[in-house]
């Protein structure tokens, strides 16, 4: 009995999930029915809007076209507007405003970046043109600003304003012309007076006036038009260093000069010239060697060259009377002068191998060099000479009174000076 219950509750419970499959069934039909009805008809409103969608990007994309140009356009008529501005201040020149000159010289050199590297537009070359003949114009005008603000104030230095940049025991005696007390002083106390001395660079141009003169070069160097701003440089301060030393009392000697003179007038001469030399190097050289490192700062190979090319001659005309004495006849009162003369080589050669030490300088240096080692052996050759004529004395006569003989006491005071 129990089983046969079971039996049927299993029956019923077969068709009820046989039923309920049939519904499902049914349903999933239905449904694949439906979804078939809705793709087909989306396929169908998807191919009428592809049209739509067609112009819809199309208008996108050229409403983006537009923006691009407008854009363009700005800018472009932005640059013209710049170089109206630009141009404007170029034709009233740098003189009233260099700062606002300069920038306009900048902007310009900016609009032919743009335009040289955007030559598809329209009238590009046109423009490009017209910008590169008003920078070559303002670049002309930069040129004559910096050649008349450095002859302004390109002056000589007068003898009295470098002396006063002296140490006291250098300056010159109002009464000789010479330096002051050291020719009374022991060589010792010179030599330490010398080793302590603080000397006063000399203002050769207004410093204010420098850093004007340096961004006018920066202008220049940017251009292209280095060999221009040397020349102009060199032209200028060369002439201004040459006349600072005749001013001085520098002249240029030759060895013939020297053998037709005097020697009272000659060795004044020198000895003028050993203070000459002194003040040339710690004064007047040091003075343009700071001018040139701050117009020509970032500027190296520039620098160099000019400082070489400006100093060169006035450095020939000291040397080559150092030269001239070298090499004119010896005689026994000429060793001290020689020795002086060699002393002050001395005493400048460390200043001259930091002045003159790039290689645009490399003749300069070899040829101060070369003078002290002149003078040394010319020295030394004067003092054999000397010897040997002491021992070929062929006075005989006796010196009858006992006072010492006059040979020896030439000889005795000969080299009692050279160890003074």
């Amino acid at each position: 009995m129990g089983v046969q219950k079971a039996m049927e509750v299993l029956s019923e419970r077969a068709a009820s999930i046989r039923e309920s499959l049939q519904k499902s069934e049914t349903i999933t039909d239905n449904m694949v029915s439906i979804l078939g009805s809705f793709d087909h008809r989306l396929s169908a409103l998807e191919t009428a809007m592809r049209p739509t969608q067609i112009r819809t990007h199309s208008i996108r994309r050229a409403h983006e076209n537009i923006d691009k140009t407008l854009k363009a356009a700005e800018v472009i008529l932005g640059k013209f507007d710049l170089t109206r501005k630009a141009e404007a201040k170029i034709l009233r020149g740098p003189h009233e405003d260099l700062e606002s000159y300069l920038e306009a010289i900048n902007q310009l050199r900016s609009i032919v970046r743009f335009f040289s590297s955007n030559k598809s537009f329209k009238s590009s070359g046109g423009i490009l043109n017209q910008t590169n003949t008003l920078l070559a114009k303002a670049i002309s005008k930069l040129e004559d600003e910096f050649r008349q603000l450095l002859t302004n104030y390109s002056k000589p230095v007068e003898p009295d304003r470098l002396f006063d940049c002296l140490p006291n025991s250098l300056r010159p005696s109002s009464e000789s012309g010479h330096q002051g007390d050291a020719s009374s002083k022991s060589h010792a106390e010179h030599q330490k007076c010398l080793e302590t001395a603080v000397y006063k660079t000399p203002t050769l141009i207004p410093p204010r006036v420098l850093p004007l003169l340096h961004d006018l070069a920066q202008q220049m160097v940017q251009a292209g038009n280095q060999q221009q701003l040397f020349r102009t440089y060199r032209d200028t301060r060369a002439p201004v260093l040459e006349q600072s030393l005749r001013k001085l009392g520098v002249e240029r000697l030759t060895k013939d000069d020297v053998q037709k003179m005097q020697w009272e007038a000659l060795e004044a001469k020198i000895g003028n010239w050993i203070h000459y030399m002194r003040i040339a190097v710690k004064l007047l050289f040091t003075g343009e060697k700071k001018v040139c490192d701050q117009i020509f700062d970032g500027m190296d190979s520039l620098r160099d060259q000019s400082f070489a090319d400006v100093t060169v001659n006035s450095v020939s005309v000291l040397l080559s009377f150092g030269e001239a004495i070298a090499k004119s006849k010896r005689s026994p009162e000429k060793l001290f002068v020689l020795l002086d003369m060699y002393e002050i080589m001395r005493e400048v050669q460390p200043e001259i191998g930091t002045l003159f030490g790039s290689n645009h300088c490399i003749e300069t240096r070899e040829s101060a060099l070369s003078l002290a080692k002149r003078l040394a052996q010319t020295a030394l050759e004067t003092f054999v000479d000397f010897e040997e004529a002491v021992e070929k004395d062929a006075t005989k006569t006796a010196v009858l009174d006992g006072t010492v003989h006059p040979l020896t006491s030439y000889v005795i005071n000969y080299v009692k000076f050279l160890f003074e």
